[in-house]
């Protein structure tokens, strides 16, 4: 029996354990225009052909150094956008009652947020960021502006919902997922507001609590703060089981904030790197996730698996997210490291392969036709 099948297993019997568990995840939120770049255009709508990678775009750029250049943005798609809603949404197809918390307009709710808001209850916080994100075949480039993220702080919050209906949130939840501390600036400060005003709070659950973070792409802040940052995140240890999930570039940035030699992407060095992440911060787990396989660590041990990779996906955007939504799914189930792992690939296959986030029927059919 490989890994799928172990999974697969898994997830079958512990379906039921599903039963009684609440998410709730913020803070950010953006509209998406999800763009092509045109290369070469033969005529009106979608005749042209496209700037297919980075490398291309960056090489048109720097020949335009001295002069100017042109550059068409195709949009494919306007949606939802941002880290926590991308990762609600995707929480939700699998099942999981959920309050979202975050900035999806104010005073009225964005109308790309309207049924999203609608069906996890949201409490709004402040206006939208917005996102150009650029897809290639090799990757992606999100150019966001991210000006109406200042105004998320605790004490908007507290305004937008009240401190009362914050703490019985907070106190029903089995996992609280708190993303995109990179575009969040007051995100470090959030984070000590609630191990300080609110989780000391907090009764007992049954189960245990758990606490997701991302920190969606830090290369922009400093090493300082990053430091500052993952410091206070370990502190949600001592309230719960804390997990951190980073794709392999936020891997290597947190690796060479906290000196450790780790940067390769095979499968013995993701989960060497886990492993030194996990321990310099005394975390419950330490996820690591390239497109083409993931990584985790606990102080049990280190685990690894390969994705079911795709070299024309329909969608990227939002890849990392649904992973992290899998993964966290697996954990709420109680399934075994690899097994989340597995699960994690999953929702990521299956949704860049649909641009639709799965529920555990779809994962449970992925996984039995994944060869």
């Amino acid at each position: 029996m490989d890994y799928r099948q172990r999974a697969l297993q898994e997830l079958s019997e512990n379906r039921n354990n599903q039963a009684g568990k609440r998410v709730v995840v913020g803070l950010d939120g953006f509209v998406d225009t999800i763009l092509h770049l045109v290369d070469k255009r033969s005529g009106a709508g979608e005749n042209f052909t496209r700037l297919e990678t980075i490398s291309g775009f960056g090489s048109r750029v720097s020949a335009a150094s001295g002069k100017s250049a042109n550059i068409e943005m195709f949009p494919r798609m306007e949606k939802l956008g941002g880290n926590g809603p991308i990762m609600a949404n995707a929480l939700v197809a699998a099942g999981f009652p959920l309050r979202y918390i975050g900035s999806l307009g104010k005073p009225n709710i964005h109308p790309v947020f309207q049924e999203f808001a609608q069906k996890t209850k949201s409490v709004s916080i402040s206006e939208p960021g917005l996102t150009n994100a650029i897809e290639f075949t090799d990757g992606k480039i999100m150019m966001g502006i991210t000006k109406y993220l200042e105004d998320i702080t605790y004490d908007a919050i507290i305004e937008a919902m009240g401190e009362g209906a914050l703490l019985d949130e907070l106190s029903r939840s089995s996992l609280v997922s708190l993303v995109n501390w990179t575009m969040i600036p007051n995100m470090t400060q959030i984070f000590e507001d609630l191990l300080t005003r609110a989780l000391p709070n907090l009764p007992p659950l049954d189960g245990g609590r758990s606490f997701f973070f991302d920190l969606a792409d830090p290369e922009k802040r400093s090493t300082s703060d990053l430091v500052a940052a993952l410091k206070v995140i370990s502190k949600f240890q001592n309230h719960g089981n804390a997990v951190i999930g980073l794709n392999l570039a936020e891997g290597q940035q947190v690796s060479e904030a906290f000196g450790i030699q780790e940067t390769g992407e095979d499968a013995d060095s993701l989960k060497r790197m886990a492993a030194k992440i996990r321990r310099e911060l005394d975390l419950k787990m330490v996820v690591v996730h390239p497109k083409e396989r993931a990584a985790c660590a606990t102080k049990d041990g280190e685990w690894c698996v390969e994705g079911p990779y795709v070299e024309n996906p329909k969608i990227t955007t939002g890849a990392g997210d649904h992973f992290n939504a899998g993964f966290m799914t697996g954990q709420q189930l109680g399934l075994s490291p690899e097994a989340c792992l597995t699960v994690g690939v999953c929702f990521s296959g299956y949704y860049v392969r649909t641009a639709i986030s799965p529920n555990l029927g779809n994962i449970e059919s992925f996984l039995r036709e994944w060869k």
